[in-house]
């Protein structure tokens, strides 16, 4: 029988979803972070309240007074929320993120001192350039996609002369155009590098051989590799034919998208969810 769970509706500084344990304290919370498509991650937030786990999903862009886009976001924004789960009993916090969320969740626990476990699934290694309008409503010039104190962050920009392979009307896969940035901005990676060799926080990397929205495997491989040099521990799950989207056991698979080829197959992906569930579980609890 599934553990029962109380969940609410968060008001105040973000739209945001609470789902604890319906037991009571458990003294363990943890950021469940969205990528581009900025949604709130309820039934995400609900199996983490089902494995003993307070977690909470916030709308981090897109929403009143935030950028449109994923433009110059604070990442003070992520601080505040793991301390709100802190204010509601956690004396451990971890962050989930995915994708542009694992990019948050990495770059705010080399910045503060604010959670205890990073989840990092389907990665990457260097902050990039705005996914979308800044509060002034515009995509260009390239901006950060994050600040912090005010200031952005070093980024790689994106190669404005790719373009798409697949036959118009297709769903796309942009791996491309990450590598081919990636390439043409090579000076810029050193600045752009995301220190996890700093933060104390406990790391999980999960990442697919068969992504095809940009090398996390690749990605994570380059994280976990600074990690062992600088002698920290990380746990890395992989599977070569998993793509961009980890499912883990008890959610729904995502429909595809019509607009971007994810990579990876339902079962790889449900595969890989599975073997890396107990690993952040373990990275969560402390345990």
């Amino acid at each position: 029988m599934a553990a029962e769970i109380v969940e609410c509706e968060l008001t105040g500084p973000w739209a945001g979803f609470l789902a604890r344990p319906a037991a009571g304290d458990v003294g363990v919370g943890v950021l469940v972070l969205s990528g581009s498509s900025g949604r709130v991650e309820r039934e995400r937030c609900r199996l983490f309240a089902r494995a003993g786990v307070s977690a909470m999903s916030v709308r981090w862009f897109g929403g009143p007074g935030q950028p449109p886009g994923i433009c110059e976001v604070p990442l003070e924004t992520f601080v505040a929320a793991t301390g709100l789960l802190r204010e509601r009993g956690a004396e451990r916090v971890g962050i989930l993120g995915v994708s542009k969320g694992a990019e948050a969740a990495l770059s705010v626990s080399c910045l503060a001192d604010c959670t205890d476990a990073v989840i990092a699934l389907a990665p990457t290694s260097v902050v990039w350039a705005n996914v979308g309008p800044g509060r002034d409503g515009r995509e260009h010039p390239y901006r950060s996609c994050w600040t912090w104190q005010g200031q952005p962050l070093p980024f790689v920009p994106y190669d404005r002369s790719w373009a798409p392979t697949q036959p118009e009307g297709a769903p796309v896969a942009v791996l491309g155009w990450y590598e081919s940035s990636l390439a043409a901005y090579a000076d810029r990676l050193p600045a752009a590098a995301i220190p996890v060799e700093q933060t104390d926080a406990d790391l999980v990397l999960v990442a697919g051989g068969a992504d095809r929205m940009w090398p996390s495997l690749r990605f994570a491989h380059e994280l976990a590799d600074r990690r062992t040099t600088a002698g920290r521990k990380t746990t890395l799950i992989t599977r070569p034919d998993a793509g961009h989207r980890t499912v883990f056991p008890g959610e729904s698979a995502p429909p595809p998208s019509p607009r971007f080829d994810h990579g990876g197959t339902p079962e790889a992906d449900a595969t890989l969810g599975t073997a890396a569930w107990p690993h952040i579980l373990t990275a969560v609890l402390g345990r």
